[in-house]
């Protein structure tokens, strides 16, 4: 087909690229929110999707194209993903939408460093395009380092908790709490989980009656000094009573966490 003297297109170029692009979108949110969709329904929920490449050459303003791709994106995830409920199907949306920016981030990216040449604050095109090149090559590539480093953030984050600790003393420290399976740590007359706070989160709290609680661990043995805190609020899951708190006198090199819970405690709660 051609546009006017010069522009030819081929319709079934674009449509294969568009079905690649729609499939590679589709896959990803499959991985990272562990839908476990079967190809089929991803392959027809990308062939339906590509089918919107023909809005191109339909005379439409702006407006109603950005109202029918976004009728097509829903249509796409219904497909993909079925109905379940309502927050169900707004995440399919979101994860579909926000894999699309990086990818076409980097497309945009990456076409602007090797199309286009600078001289001081002007650019000007190079004659060298490489998003086709991109998009069969490297987009793959490019998806599988974001589901590798969403997939991290997502088991990652599941394990951290809000967790509001109150003191006999009338004191309360909010925490950012993180749920590490090797913390199996016990007070060993009582059999008591520990949980562990640093040191400087409790540095308001009275250590008057602070106790020493010896403990073995796979890599090493010692002592730690604790307090009894009159209960815990793990945000979401529950109050404990009288748990014991051992104060850490090491920093945890773990992302914004202050606070170490006890898989032992939080198997109580749950």
């Amino acid at each position: 087909m051609y546009l006017g003297d010069e522009m030819k297109v081929y319709w079934d170029l674009l449509f294969l690229l568009n079905f690649a692009f729609d499939f590679i979108l589709l896959l990803a949110v499959s991985l990272v929110l562990r839908r476990r969709s079967k190809i089929k329904r991803l392959f027809l929920g990308a062939f339906l999707g590509a089918l919107s490449i023909f809005l191109l050459f339909i005379s439409i303003n702006s407006i109603e194209l950005f109202i029918i791709k976004f009728l097509v994106s829903v249509i796409m995830c219904l497909v993909s993903f079925s109905f379940k409920d309502l927050r169900y199907f707004i995440r399919n949306m979101l994860y579909l939408y926000m894999t699309s920016i990086v990818l076409g981030g980097f497309l945009y990216f990456l076409n602007i460093e090797f199309s286009y040449k600078q001289t001081g604050l002007v650019f000007y095109h190079n004659g060298l395009s490489i998003n086709f090149i991109v998009l069969i090559i490297l987009s793959p590539i490019i998806v599988f380092l974001y589901v590798k480093q969403a997939l991290m953030l997502k088991n990652n984050y599941s394990s951290y908790y809000d967790l509001n600790i109150y003191f006999k003393s009338g004191s309360i420290v909010n925490l950012t709490a993180f749920l590490d399976t090797g913390n199996k740590l016990v007070e060993p007359i009582t059999k008591k989980p520990i949980i562990l706070v640093s040191k400087n989160m409790l540095k308001d709290i009275s250590m008057e009656k602070t106790f020493p609680v010896s403990y073995n661990s796979l890599n090493n043995s010692g002592i730690i000094n604790c307090i009894i805190a009159e209960c815990i609020n793990v945000v979401g899951l529950g109050i404990k009573k009288n748990v014991i708190v051992g104060i850490s006198e090491d920093k945890f090199f773990i992302d914004g966490v202050d606070c170490i819970l006890n898989t032992k405690l939080m198997e109580e709660l749950c």
